[in-house]
C-alpha cells in the first residue's frame, strides 16, 4: 500500500514554490495600486498550489504509462515504479484539477470576473496535455513556452486582475520575472534528463538544445528573470534592491554552466525552486511599500 510519504512524493514539493511565487507578485502589483485583497490571494494560491500538484499527478501517470520514467536519476515517480496503480494515479491528478476548478469558480465570483473560468478551464487543458493525450506538447520541446504563459503571465497577471480590476506595467515586468525563473526550473529539470528523455523520445527543449546550450538557455533565463524584476525600479524605486538575487543566480548559473549533473541537478532544482519564491516574496514586498 502507498503511505502519506509516497503521495507527498508524487506531489513533488520541490515544485510548489513556483506555483506560491506568482501569486506573491501579483498580489504586489495588486498593493502597487492599492487594492490588494489577501481574501482573493489566499484563493488564487489554493487554485496556483492544486494545479501544480495535478499537473504533477498528469506527468507522472502519464510518463509512467508511456515508460519515459522506467529510467530516472531523480525521485521514484508513482506510476513508473509501480507503487501507485496508474488509474489512481491518473484519478489524483483528476481530483486536483477538480480542487483547483472550484477554488477558480470562487475566486471569479468573489472578484466578479467570470469570463476567468475560460482561463482557468485553458490552464486545465495546458496541464493535461503537457505531457498527455495522443501528442503531448511537451515532448515537441514547447514546454517552456507553455510554462511561461501559464505559469508566469497568467497566474502572475491574473492574481494582479481579480483584485486590482486592472494590469499595470510593473505587473507585466513582474510576470515575465516569474515566468522567466519558472522556465528555468523546467530547463534544469530537463537538463538533468537528457539522457533519459532522449532514449525515450521525449523532445525537450533541453534534448533539441543538446547538453551546453541547454546550460547556457538555464543561465540565461535566470539573467532575464532578475532584469525584469530589477526594470521594475522605474515605477517601484525599491524594486532596486532586487539586484541582490544576482549572487544566487551567479552561484546556480555556474553551477550548472560548470557542468552539474546527476543528483547535483537535483539539489540546484531544489534551490531554483526557492529562488523564484524568493522573487515573488521580493516582488510582494518592494511593489507593497
Amino acid at each position: 500500500m502507498p503511505t502519506l510519504r509516497d503521495w507527498v512524493g508524487g506531489a513533488r514539493p520541490r515544485t510548489l514554490p513556483a506555483a506560491l511565487a506568482p501569486v506573491l507578485a501579483g498580489t504586489g502589483a495588486a498593493a502597487y495600486d492599492d487594492s490588494a485583497s489577501l481574501v482573493r490571494a489566499l484563493l488564487a494560491a489554493g487554485v496556483a498550489l492544486a494545479l501544480q500538484v495535478a499537473v504533477n499527478f498528469a506527468n507522472d501517470y502519464s510518463d509512467g504509462v508511456r515508460g519515459t520514467d522506467d529510467v530516472r536519476v531523480g525521485p521514484v515517480r508513482l506510476t513508473a515504479s509501480g507503487t501507485v496503480p496508474a488509474a489512481t494515479v491518473k484519478r489524483a491528478a483528476y481530483a486536483a484539477f477538480g480542487v483547483a476548478g472550484v477554488l477558480g469558480v470562487v475566486l471569479c465570483a468573489v472578484a466578479g470576473t467570470w469570463w476567468l473560468i475560460g482561463v482557468g478551464a485553458l490552464c486545465v487543458l495546458a496541464g493535461w496535455y503537457y505531457t498527455g493525450g495522443k501528442n503531448p506538447y511537451g515532448y515537441q520541446g514547447f514546454g517552456e513556452v507553455a510554462v511561461f504563459v501559464f505559469f508566469g503571465l497568467v497566474a502572475t497577471l491574473g492574481t494582479t486582475y481579480t483584485q486590482a480590476g486592472r494590469i499595470s506595467v510593473p505587473a507585466v515586468l513582474a510576470a515575465c520575472a516569474i515566468g522567466a525563473l519558472a522556465c528555468a526550473l523546467l530547463m534544469v529539470n530537463n537538463v538533468r534528463d537528457i539522457p533519459t528523455d532522449t532514449m525515450a523520445g521525449k523532445r525537450t527543449l533541453a534534448v533539441r538544445l543538446g547538453d551546453r546550450k541547454a546550460r547556457i538557455a538555464y543561465a540565461g533565463l535566470l539573467v532575464a528573470g532578475v532584469v525584469c524584476a530589477v526594470a521594475i525600479g522605474a515605477w517601484a524605486p525599491w524594486a532596486l534592491l532586487l539586484t541582490g538575487l544576482a549572487l544566487p543566480v551567479l552561484h546556480l548559473s555556474s553551477q550548472v554552466v560548470g557542468g552539474a549533473a546527476g543528483r547535483e541537478l537535483i539539489t540546484v532544482l531544489g534551490r531554483t525552486g526557492m529562488l523564484e519564491l524568493a522573487l515573488g516574496v521580493g516582488l510582494a514586498v518592494v511593489l507593497t511599500i
